[in-house]
């Protein structure tokens, strides 16, 4: 089930006026729109690792209805699913729950990965590629679906990749900031939002969501906390037969984890991290390791 938040940061049109800048490199603009809060099970206990895949069916459905309606709303251009995992992660209620914020505007980071999507379909279309890594509409490269396909290609031993079936991967990035970052998406084919997603790819995708949370709350023997977001087309297309700018969006979900050594030792990004540049803590290879050592069934179920 989802509702509208009792005290939403975003309000619905038209919306307070914007307070006139005081110099030119103070700009302000207005954004409105809502948020909506989804309720993963009616049972306080029960977050994603201990739910079913049924279950999780059920809710990854819910967030294709809320993207749907939301972001056919007038002057909503982006819709945004997360959930915060543990008070660790700023979530204020225990029970269960993610939320979706529709916006009039695309946010700072969503707006650079569908630039840098943009970007890299443009610049490597007229290049002659062996890749059989899936490609966009158009025929031009996705760079998601090209760096999926080229950790696919890597040994078990050696890459990043924690699980994979038959649509979805998840995997640690190259790039990884936290610890056990995670990102995960389809491998199979281009797909731009969650509303593209065929009957079978649903039920893989929370086959999957379910595995790997459960390894999550393995690793320390904890409720894991994280932040995750889904990044997708930032509204769905209005007419999907036409190939649109906001297509080359690949749909994936980002989970950034605090925790670093144990249930209750968590990375901070602080001093160089905060003013130079993000250092790890362990490399992507080892946290993947460590991620696939993990059981598949849930430490709460396995008698001592």
């Amino acid at each position: 089930m989802s509702f509208e938040n009792d005290f939403p940061a975003l309000l619905s049109s038209p919306g307070p006026a914007t307070p006139p800048g005081t110099h030119l490199l103070l700009q302000a603009s207005p954004v409105q729109g809502g948020c909506d809060v989804v309720i993963f099970n009616p049972r306080h206990d029960l977050s994603l690792p201990l739910l079913s895949p049924q279950d999780i069916q059920a809710i990854i459905r819910e967030w294709i209805r809320i993207y749907t309606k939301r972001g056919s709303e007038q002057g909503i251009k982006y819709v945004q699913i997360f959930e915060n995992k543990g008070a660790m992660m700023g979530c204020s209620n225990p029970h269960p729950h993610g939320q979706a914020w529709s916006l009039t505007e695309v946010p700072s980071f969503p707006a650079k990965e569908l630039e840098n999507l943009r970007r890299y379909s443009l610049d490597h279309a007229s290049n002659e590629s062996v890749s059989t890594a899936p490609k966009l509409p158009d025929g031009r490269p996705c760079m998601l679906c090209e760096y999926t396909h080229h950790e696919l290609s890597i040994t078990p031993e050696e890459g990043r990749v924690v699980l994979r079936n038959d649509h979805w991967v998840a995997l640690v990035p190259y790039w990884a900031v936290w610890p056990f970052e995670i990102m995960l998406l389809p491998h199979h084919r281009h797909i731009t939002s969650l509303d593209r997603l065929a009957d079978e790819e649903i039920v893989t995708f929370a086959a999957i969501l379910s595995q790997l949370t459960i390894r999550y709350d393995n690793l320390f023997s904890t409720s894991f906390a994280y932040s995750m977001g889904i990044h997708q087309r930032p509204i769905p297309s209005r007419d999907p037969s036409t190939f649109e700018a906001e297509d080359v969006a690949h749909l994936h979900l980002h989970f950034n984890p605090p925790l670093v050594r144990s249930a209750t030792i968590r990375k901070f990004l602080v001093g160089f991290e905060m003013m130079g540049e993000p250092q790890r803590d362990l490399t992507p290879e080892q946290a993947a390791v460590r991620l696939r050592e993990c059981s598949e069934i849930h430490y709460s179920k396995i008698e001592a």
